[in-house]
């Protein structure tokens, strides 16, 4: 890809570029993409641009940000979190933990760090998903001490 003609739909040839990179072996499984500030540089396009590309191939399970790695090409036999979006999948794990008892009433959750590392995610999809849980009365959040399973 060269330096864009035009900022619309800038993320999807960056998308399409990075993808041949990948699969034509230049980043192959396991191995740590760039940094944003490194594809912006060399793509000559703006972080948001570089993001929503990267996000687009994380969607098609192409890579995976791992926290403090950066983004890690996938081989495709990696168990996926499914069609849903990440932060709906992990809600919904955390809410079969709640209902099925292993997560009791009064139990603390995870630490937003501790989930983003166990589900490959950043802490804002970490935080999305606890917004979900909080906001069906499943868990409750106490200041300076965590979140919580709610009592039923």
């Amino acid at each position: 890809m060269t330096a864009r003609t035009t900022a619309w739909g800038a993320y999807r040839g960056l998308a399409v570029a990075i993808r041949a990179r990948i699969t034509d072996g230049e980043f192959p499984p396991g191995s740590t993409l760039p940094s944003e500030a490194a594809l912006c540089r060399h793509y000559e396009v703006s972080r948001n641009t570089v993001r929503r590309a990267l996000d687009e191939l994380a969607t098609e399970g192409l890579l995976i940000a791992q926290p403090g790695r950066g983004r890690v090409v996938l081989s495709g036999t990696e168990p996926r979190l499914g069609v849903l979006p990440q932060y709906r999948s992990m809600a919904t794990d955390l809410r079969a933990l709640i209902e099925t008892g292993e997560l009791a009433p009064g139990d603390p959750l995870p630490s937003e760090s501790t989930l983003a590392e166990r589900y490959g995610v950043a802490r804002g999809t970490v935080r999305h998903a606890l917004a979900e849980l909080e906001g069906a009365g499943l868990i409750a959040s106490v200041h300076g001490k965590g979140r919580f399973v709610q009592r039923r």
